[in-house]
């Protein structure tokens, strides 16, 4: 993004600092949960990855220009939340994390 963003294709509706903050801040926000390997920060972050699918999406719908670099974060976002969604549910099986409550826990 941020190569896209400042070098490639610069927007010319937005200073260079502000697109920095709009489209890489909200990818250090769950960061240290992601390295630590928290199952749960990977099932949040797809709240925050669905920001780069949305644009892409929008991206490749009003701009040719962009369609390549549209199409790459398509597939980066895709690729996010679906290994996201997978670590998040294997790892958390793995490690005995529930949403849900035991039966034995209602009783």
């Amino acid at each position: 993004m941020p190569l896209w963003l400042v070098v490639l294709n610069p927007s010319e509706g937005l200073s260079i600092n502000l697109s920095l903050v709009f489209f890489t801040l909200p990818l250090l926000f769950p960061l240290k949960g992601l390295l630590q390997g928290n199952p749960f920060t990977y099932a949040w972050s797809n709240f925050i990855v669905m920001i780069y699918f949305l644009h892409s999406l929008t991206t490749l719908w009003v701009s040719a220009d962009d369609t390549l670099w549209a199409i790459i974060e398509l597939i980066f976002a895709s690729l996010m939340f679906f290994g996201g969604t997978y670590y998040a549910k294997f790892k958390g099986q793995e490690l005995g994390l529930s949403l849900r409550k035991k039966k034995d826990e209602e009783a």
